[in-house]
């Protein structure tokens, strides 16, 4: 195997690997020595880069990793005798220092560690944004560079941000275990909120060069399917989390088209939906109805359902405006008010979602001024011309800036022609 293909393959190790053994050893040692977790972690797969590229790749890599990894955990205790003492009274009494620590890279423990981790990191005593900073390096194996990118800053900032994140888990002695079960409706919310915004982050990404992060969607609705795998966590509300993400995932392939640019809803080619997932949502849907609870993520999942649905239903436009009023009283957004208006103007007209939407004044959102310049085309072009110029000069991303442009491009064409 040559170079590129090599380092290709332990890059893709470590997007899959990364997160299982550092989630195991979190666990063995406690939130208090998460450093010396990644420092193990990190040192093991730069042994791989270094040993593979002279001896090639093992016959299983996987087995190989997590073998290095042991070794390398046994002689840390081994070495640093203050270290094991420390850790040794955490999780055995009077355990003989000579005797060998068991490091369990069982599937079974692999996936424990993991949706304990997702709890003990999703926790309201750090910043949403830190919750999301670390469960990207730490649950998905993301690199620094990766999650700066993400939102839109440097490494050094991250670093910060990450450094606080943990010191705070660790002065508030925070544990690595599920919630009791007095307080797991309450520790779920944060959690589903985090994979929430991680999942958004990817499907409305900030980022200049990408409009979609499939990626980042995509370990979001692998993180929720650990809650959904677990009969403790297996909840309504969780299933309505995934329900959401497949209905929106299922529309990647159509969202952006060949050069990167979004595509909006109307526009889209139906054909590339994608039938799995729409039936996987489907299902989810239908779980989520199970108990009594009508969340947020229930009602954006029902309109999501509406979204997907290739045939037209009569119903179809006012079931989502319903659903968008229901959702406003639960949790009041901007963002879901604007949303609201487009289905207005579906039902009712444009001229009333217009005196609808002008009331929100969201004076600096591109995505407001890109939806009165879509009402207000064929009504009053020079207006809509106005509110597209306006939101040009407010869009960030490449790919709202091109957008935007070639509305611009369309009306200014029409009003010259006329």
């Amino acid at each position: 195997m040559d170079n590129q293909n090599e380092q290709a393959l332990i890059t893709q190790l470590f997007k899959t690997e990364y997160r299982k053994i550092i989630a195991v050893l979190c666990k063995l040692f406690g939130i208090v020595h998460i450093e010396i977790a990644e420092d193990i972690t990190n040192d093991t797969f730069l042994l791989a880069t270094e040993t593979w590229g002279l001896k090639g790749i093992p016959e299983n890599p996987t087995a190989w990793l997590y073998a290095v990894a042991k070794n390398k955990t046994k002689d840390y205790f081994k070495r640093d005798r203050t270290f094991s003492e420390k850790i040794v009274v955490d999780f055995k009494e009077n355990q003989n220092l000579s005797e060998e620590i068991q490091v369990d890279l069982s599937i079974k423990n692999i996936n424990d560690s993991q949706l304990q981790m997702i709890f003990a990191i999703c926790n309201p005593i750090i910043p949403a944004e830190a919750q999301i900073g670390l469960a990207l390096r730490i649950l998905c194996g993301f690199g620094i560079e990766e999650i700066a990118e993400a939102f839109l800053t440097n490494k050094e900032t991250i670093n910060k941000r990450l450094f606080r994140a943990k010191e705070k888990l660790r002065t508030e002695n925070i544990t690595i275990e599920l919630p009791t079960e007095r307080d797991l409706n309450i520790r779920l919310e944060t959690v589903l909120a985090t994979l929430y915004l991680l999942f958004n982050e990817g499907y409305h990404s900030r980022t200049q060069k990408n409009h979609l992060r499939k990626e980042l969607c995509l370990e979001a609705m692998r993180l929720n399917y650990f809650l959904l795998d677990n009969e403790t966590t297996n909840k309504p509300i969780v299933n309505a989390l995934m329900a959401l993400m497949c209905y929106h995932a299922s529309r990647f392939d159509a969202r952006i088209n060949e050069i990167g640019e979004p595509i909006l809803y109307d526009q889209q080619d139906k054909s590339l939906w994608n039938e799995e997932l729409i039936t996987k949502g489907n299902y989810y849907l239908l779980q989520s109805a199970k108990g009594n609870e009508v969340s947020k993520f229930h009602l954006e999942a029902n309109i999501a359902f509406w979204h997907s649905t290739k045939i037209d239903n009569p119903r179809k436009w006012d079931n989502i405006l319903q659903a968008y009023n229901q959702l406003l009283l639960i949790e009041y957004s901007p963002i879901a008010a604007l949303n609201r208006t487009y289905a207005l103007a579906q039902v009712k007209g444009k001229q009333i979602a217009i005196v609808e939407a002008e009331k929100l004044n969201l004076s600096k959102n591109h995505f407001y001024y890109s939806l009165l310049g879509n009402l207000y085309t064929n009504i009053d072009n020079a207006k809509a011309i106005e509110n597209y110029e306006i939101a040009l000069n407010l869009a960030r991303t490449n790919a709202d800036l091109l957008s935007i442009s070639n509305y611009l491009y369309y009306l200014k064409e029409r009003k010259h022609n006329n």
